[in-house]
């Protein structure tokens, strides 16, 4: 599916009737030939921001995956790179990848660090957390960020309302909690769970400051609105 050497619509359905870990451990051998995996481009944009924000020594990629988030970490840090998942066949992929890095197998929602990382980002995995796991979340991050290190991750600009993304990512969400009222062990991903005025308030609950950058690399919308901006968490 997506590309010859992606997952098949049987693969992806066991996937989808999987746990999360099970499901990405499933998926792991052919996630980065998915939509899924979070694009060059963006990633190039968001280092470019964050290399306005520097210097950064360690960096932290949290749910990192198979790894795409540590090239970013390399690009602006000039120290440790780390990154922390709890799929074992995503951190296999990670692993061939950034054979340089650290990688841990832990829970985020129990990050096993002290406050030792100058910087942490994340990409693409907030939907896995409910609004109450994004709290625990950011609390996590910020204990293991050192005085004022730095959380920094993008957030896209919402979909107009009526639009056929809007619509997609309304009936994704619908579909998967069926899904979840329905059958076990649940699969938690949710599109529209993750909204900036609602982030902004648990990470500030959590003890950061916050702030926002424009993605300028991503260009803008018709209102001249950024399509894409980076949130930046320092901490207090």
């Amino acid at each position: 599916m997506f590309t010859p050497q992606g997952p098949s619509l049987r693969e992806l359905t066991a996937q989808a009737l999987s746990s999360v870990e099970h499901g990405y451990d499933l998926l792991a051998d052919k996630f980065d030939a998915t939509p899924f995996r979070t694009s060059d481009r963006l990633l190039a944009a968001v280092a470019d921001a964050l290399e306005t924000l520097g210097p950064f020594d360690s960096g932290l990629d949290v749910c990192t995956g198979t790894g795409a988030g540590l090239g970013v970490l390399r690009a602006v840090c000039a120290g440790r790179v780390a990154g922390v998942d709890f799929s074992t066949g995503m951190l296999t992929r990670a692993r061939e990848a950034h054979p340089s890095a650290a990688l841990v197998r832990a829970d985020v929602l129990a990050l096993p660090f002290g406050p030792v990382f100058d910087l942490a980002v994340s990409f693409g995995a907030f939907g896995h957390f409910l609004p109450g796991e994004q709290r625990t979340l950011f609390s996590q991050v910020h204990a293991s960020l050192r005085p004022g290190g730095t959380f920094a991750f993008p957030i896209g600009a919402p979909p107009r309302v009526g639009s056929r993304l809007y619509w997609t990512l309304w009936g994704f969400d619908a579909t998967m909690r069926v899904r979840n009222a329905l059958w076990r062990p649940p699969f938690v991903m949710y599109y529209r769970t993750f909204r900036l005025d609602d982030v902004r308030r648990r990470l500030e609950d959590a003890g950061f400051e916050v702030g926002l950058a424009p993605v300028t690399a991503l260009g803008s919308r018709e209102d001249g609105s950024p399509r894409c901006r980076l949130v930046v968490a320092r901490k207090r």
